[in-house]
């Protein structure tokens, strides 16, 4: 697995690199990647029903893509991860492996303490809250030709008052959290790259030698 680190990228040219990636991976022509960026402000609309009706800001960025789910907000101080991987077999399992990037991102926050869950009616990872668990990492996919693509958006120092725009994932906006206010010091975003690249690599199951590429290129002709 290679692992691509191009800090802050505009969506669109992250879903563009992506689509290039998928068609390039399911001709065999490279190997599984994965896709680090930060975001400029934009939100994301799935395929979920009354998706774009979920987004209250008309001023804000919207872009529809092929993922499912809902309405999802990106912006700065928010790491998304992009695994492009081509499920073989018995990995043709799309509900396990959105088990795995969650599991991924659990393990992540693990290593700073701080216990990451699921909730078995929706995706996603979530911190422990009271009265209930607040949600700190959004996760949906699509796949073509039985390659992955879209994949995790954690928060991590993100601005929480821009989750007023919209309804995340279907739900009101407090329902969201970032790591930055469970975790002080929180570590600037570029510290979770490796952390979470390792963790992917892991639960994917993709061998992976610990390298990043800073410049995400294009894939071989």
């Amino acid at each position: 697995m290679n692992v691509h680190w191009a800090g802050r990228m505009p969506y669109t040219e992250a879903h563009a690199l992506q689509r290039e990636w998928v068609d390039a991976r399911a001709d065999g022509a490279i190997d599984d990647r994965v896709l680090m960026v930060e975001h400029p402000l934009v939100v994301t609309v799935g395929r979920g029903r009354g998706a774009r009706d979920d987004v209250f800001d008309r001023d804000i960025e919207v872009v529809e893509v092929e993922r499912g789910g809902q309405a999802t907000l990106h912006g700065p101080g928010q790491l998304v991860a992009y695994p492009i991987v081509r499920l073989e077999n018995a990995e043709r399992d799309l509900h396990e492996h959105l088990r795995r990037l969650e599991r991924a991102v659990m393990d992540t926050l693990a290593l700073h303490g701080l216990v990451g869950q699921r909730d078995p009616r929706n995706t996603g990872v979530w911190l422990p809250a009271a009265p209930l668990p607040l949600k700190v990492c959004s996760v949906g996919i699509a796949c073509r030709r039985w390659v992955t693509w879209h994949g995790l958006a954690l928060n991590l120092h993100t601005d929480m008052t821009r989750f007023a725009a919209l309804r995340p994932c279907g739900f009101t906006a407090d329902v969201m959290t970032r790591v930055a206010d469970h975790l002080d010091p929180c570590p600037p975003l570029e510290g979770w790259v490796a952390p979470l690249a390792s963790a992917l690599a892991r639960h994917l199951r993709r061998p992976w030698d610990g390298r990043i590429t800073e410049e995400a290129g294009a894939p071989p002709a």
